[in-house]
């Protein structure tokens, strides 16, 4: 039983290293997002930048940011 496991192990580990060996050896191939990833998000970026300009720019929202001419001074009180 002892060789049979020394034996299966010894084949299993032989299987791995060659599929990794096979795998070292094939030629990378580029996919989807290596061809095109920056591009998209080159692309997303320019249309979520043109959205939000126009919502914060057009659409007429009042901020309110400055308190400047919207805070009056109370009397001061001696």
């Amino acid at each position: 039983l002892v060789d049979f496991c020394t034996s299966l192990q010894h084949s299993l580990a032989r299987g791995i290293q060659h599929t990794a060996v096979r795998h070292a050896h094939r030629k990378y191939e580029p996919n989807f997002h290596d061809k095109y990833g920056t591009l998209v998000l080159l692309g997303g970026a320019a249309v979520f930048t043109t959205v939000w300009g126009y919502v914060l720019t057009q659409l007429g929202i009042e901020w309110g940011l400055s308190p400047v001419g919207k805070i009056t001074p109370r009397e001061w009180r001696e």
